[in-house]
């Protein structure tokens, strides 16, 4: 696991982009989502077979990297909850803005597991 941290504080280090350290992860941060996690994989690994590709699988890796990225930051996770609240708002500015504040923060936790 990586501890890189110029962002603030971090409930955990970064994990390896390996599916044994992405669960150890999720577990801590949040294990309510396992189930989701591994229906996921399952999928992926499915789809890997079924394609004859890797793709579906980097997918899965990448997108719980970004989904524990923004879980284990707390700048990240507040910004996302924020945002997420916000998508339905009445004020289509208000509601606009939220898009575009939860597609940065997307953006900025895949950039930070790609490093």
């Amino acid at each position: 696991m990586s501890t890189q941290a110029a962002h603030g504080h971090e409930l955990i280090p970064r994990p390896e982009l390996t599916p044994d350290a992405l669960r150890a992860a999720l577990a801590i941060v949040a294990p309510g989502r396992l189930d989701e996690m591994q229906a996921m994989k399952d999928e992926a690994f499915a789809k890997a077979v079924e394609w004859q590709s890797l793709s579906p699988v980097q997918s899965w890796v990448l997108i719980w990297a970004r989904t524990i990225e923004i879980a284990r930051r707390p700048d990240l996770s507040t910004r996302y909850a924020q945002a997420k609240n916000s998508l339905e708002d009445e004020d289509p500015v208000v509601a606009h803005e939220a898009l575009r504040e939860l597609s940065s923060v997307l953006d900025e936790a895949l950039k930070a597991v790609r490093e």
